[in-house]
């Protein structure tokens, strides 16, 4: 037997004040859209940026129905987006954030697996690493340099 170890690196920022100007901006971008999604029933609303490649910003928000396996990710929607509006542009850039009615949240939240496949397809077709950063309603901030880092052994077209 041989045994590996996957290690990544996670930054962690105590506020987004410490992030440089370009994250803090995503991340300020998605939180805004948060009062756009639409969460009746988890009322755990999630809202993702996107930076692209051309330097233009697009959000997404998540989309809940009462069958759930038809509910959209907030990821999943920007991702269409790009898809839709600028097709052939590379996403250099995620943020992810959170909030509920619930009570106040300070631990960010990841992408689900399914979002982190999505994620991966993209970073797979052009090439490139999609940064993600992730907050909470308040809190710490995470970062991590890639996709890669939150599903290290992800399933790929060279896997078929």
């Amino acid at each position: 037997m041989i045994e590996k170890e996957i290690k990544f690196t996670l930054r962690t920022y105590q506020s987004p004040s410490e992030l440089s100007k370009q994250d803090a901006e995503l991340l300020s971008a998605a939180k805004a859209a948060l009062d756009n999604a639409y969460a009746p029933y988890s009322e755990f609303n999630v809202a993702a940026a996107v930076l692209l490649e051309n330097g233009k910003i697009l959000t997404g928000t998540n989309q809940e129905n009462a069958s759930y396996p038809v509910t959209l990710c907030a990821e999943g929607t920007v991702l269409s987006a790009v898809s839709a509006i600028y097709p052939g542009v590379a996403v250099k850039k995620m943020a992810i954030t959170v909030k509920t009615n619930k009570r106040t949240l300070t631990k960010p939240a990841g992408p689900c697996g399914v979002c982190r496949q999505r994620i991966s397809e993209y970073e797979n077709r052009f090439n490139t690493n999609i940064e993600i950063i992730m907050m909470a309603e308040e809190g710490e901030v995470y970062w991590v340099n890639s996709v890669k880092d939150l599903l290290p052994l992800s399933f790929s077209k060279s896997d078929m």
